[in-house]
């Protein structure tokens, strides 16, 4: 089964939610116990495109590869209260994997001039995706942006804690 993002989908998880945007932000192909996440490259205002992204409920770690293109898998772990108390990225090229603990949120950016496509060899049951905590701060702890055709994280104001940025 395939799925599409609209740009009116990712609305809710952006920096600035008017200004130009990907059309199709994503697609999800769902097949057996497999999904494949199909970014598309380009910038909806200064932000670089993503996912809506979810906190995974799901009691087992999830692993990701790589399969063509280059981003950023972003992970951020909360306290009991929403904050954000650990925040990780990954730097995704091909054939490279990731896994994501559970009980963390994460979202893929397409940071390249291509599509980003990422591989979960597990199907994940929507009981345990919620994005809610997401759509309520207007996404992760930090945006992944373009300044001066550098790649900078930005601060989302609706978080008082932006914990140290690390890197796997």
């Amino acid at each position: 089964m395939v799925t599409f993002k609209t740009a009116d989908d990712l609305k809710p998880v952006l920096m600035e939610s008017t200004g130009k945007r990907v059309k199709t932000p994503y697609y999800l192909i769902e097949e057996r116990d497999q999904v494949i996440f199909v970014v598309s490259p380009g910038l909806n205002g200064v932000e670089f495109n993503k996912t809506l992204g979810y906190f995974s409920n799901f009691p087992g770690i999830q692993t990701y590869q790589c399969l063509h293109g280059s981003g950023i898998l972003l992970m951020q772990r909360n306290d009991e209260s929403g904050e954000a108390k650990e925040f990780k990225m990954v730097t995704l090229s091909p054939l490279k994997q990731a896994s994501v603990p559970a009980g963390w949120g994460m979202c893929f950016v397409n940071t390249g001039s291509n599509l980003l496509v990422v591989l979960r060899s597990s199907v994940l049951e929507e009981k345990y995706q919620d994005s809610k905590p997401l759509t309520e701060r207007r996404g992760l702890v930090y945006y992944v942006v373009e300044k001066k055709g550098e790649i900078v994280f930005e601060q989302n104001p609706r978080y008082q804690i932006h914990p140290q940025i690390t890197t796997e």
